[in-house]
């Protein structure tokens, strides 16, 4: 009973894992299954090779080409003031816009022209006295007389007198002109700073006015931007002006956007050396005409967005933003569709599209779509995106 006891632990534990092992040998074998790769999809652009025009963006405020402060030339009383002379006012040229007293402006021309009569009357008489001292010398037949005998410098000095009166009347004459103020040129009052009554002297401001028959806009140009467009760099012995390229402005205005034909006619002198932008000046013919139906005046303080022609290029595929890889390399799609890296020389990246100047081939196709993870020679199903 004791041998029983001693060895039945053991027969125990030898049961149980004949009983496990048969258990796990008679368990079924799990069926094997092949796991297929997943093939992702993704969108192409066909490329095709074509001639494009560049255009370059700006944006920048309207002045006018000419700005005056308009001062008198003589003193007085502003006694009258033109119906235009005030703020926003249109005049055209020669059109007078305020007159200042000319009472004391014509009394001196009546004394220049008293003192011109003197003078005339001067002469007159000292010119018979030389024709009648001439005629004396030559009778008495003494030879060569002296130039004071012949009232010679009495007659120079009365007819530099009637010089200097016939001066005296003609600027007398030019004050009185003066007291009527005239508009240099068409254009328009933006500030005033006299007005009727008020007493002004030679020099005083009376108002700030500008041109309207041009109107400039400056346009700031980044220096990576100057290659795609053709300026009127100015060079020494040149005028630096010309017929530079096409310029659409665009303006916001009462709920609407209004477009505006342009040119630039020149560059700035020097190159800003905090921003390095170089400065460009586009004109537009008769801002304030009435020239299409609906559309305002592309008034001086107007904030403008412009659209610079550029240079054409030719040969150059335009593909979306979305298919260049941050490596700078594109993906192409094959004729097996698998993928292939390719190396491309870019012309220029704007916000959805890259400009790609060599490195692709009329059909070839780019993948537009993302991938995360991608190994050269990798399948793929193709779905086309719009060209």
């Amino acid at each position: 009973m004791s041998r029983l006891s001693k060895f039945l632990p053991i027969l125990i534990l030898l049961i149980a894992a004949a009983g496990a092992a048969a258990l796990v040998l008679s368990k079924p074998r799990p069926e094997k299954r092949e796991f297929e790769a997943i093939v992702p999809v993704v969108r192409v652009h066909t490329v095709e090779l074509t001639d494009h025009q560049l255009t370059v963006l700006s944006q920048g405020t309207v002045s006018p080409r000419t700005r005056s402060v308009l001062v008198p030339e003589v003193a007085g009383r502003v006694i009258e003031v033109s119906p235009a002379f005030a703020p926003g006012g249109f005049f055209e040229d020669g059109e007078w816009l305020l007159r200042i007293d000319p009472h004391d402006y014509r009394q001196a021309l009546i004394v220049a022209q008293s003192m011109q009569a003197q003078a005339r009357l001067r002469l007159l008489l000292v010119e018979a006295e030389a024709k009648l001292a001439r005629e004396e010398w030559q009778a008495l037949g003494r030879g060569e007389a002296n130039p004071l005998t012949l009232f010679e410098p009495q007659l120079a000095e009365a007819k530099a007198a009637l010089a200097a009166a016939a001066a005296g009347v003609e600027q007398a004459l030019t004050n009185l002109q003066r007291t009527e103020v005239l508009a240099p040129y068409a254009g328009r009052v933006q500030t005033k700073q006299v007005d009727l009554g008020q007493v002004v002297a030679p020099g005083t401001p009376l108002a700030t006015i500008y041109a309207i028959d041009v109107a400039e806009v400056r346009l700031p140009l980044p220096d990576a931007e100057l290659a795609f467009v053709d300026l009127p760099l100015g060079y020494r012995g040149e005028s630096g002006a010309g017929r530079g390229p096409r310029t659409t402005l665009r303006a916001e205005f009462a709920g609407g956007v209004h477009e505006w034909s342009g040119r630039i006619v020149r560059t700035e002198g020097m190159i800003d050396p905090v921003s390095r932008m170089i400065h460009t000046v586009v004109q537009v013919k008769d801002p304030y005409g009435r020239s299409k139906p609906g559309r305002p005046p592309l008034a001086v303080g107007m904030f403008v967005k412009a659209e610079i022609v550029g240079k054409k290029v030719e040969n150059v595929a335009l593909i979306p933003r979305s298919s260049l890889r941050p490596d700078g390399r594109v993906l192409i799609v094959d004729a097996e569709n698998r993928l292939r890296f390719r190396d491309i020389e870019i012309l220029r990246a704007l916000n959805e599209t890259i400009i790609v100047k060599a490195g692709l081939a009329d059909g070839d196709r780019i993948c537009t779509t993302v991938l995360s993870a991608v190994i050269e020679g990798m399948k793929v199903i193709v779905r086309e995106d719009g060209v």
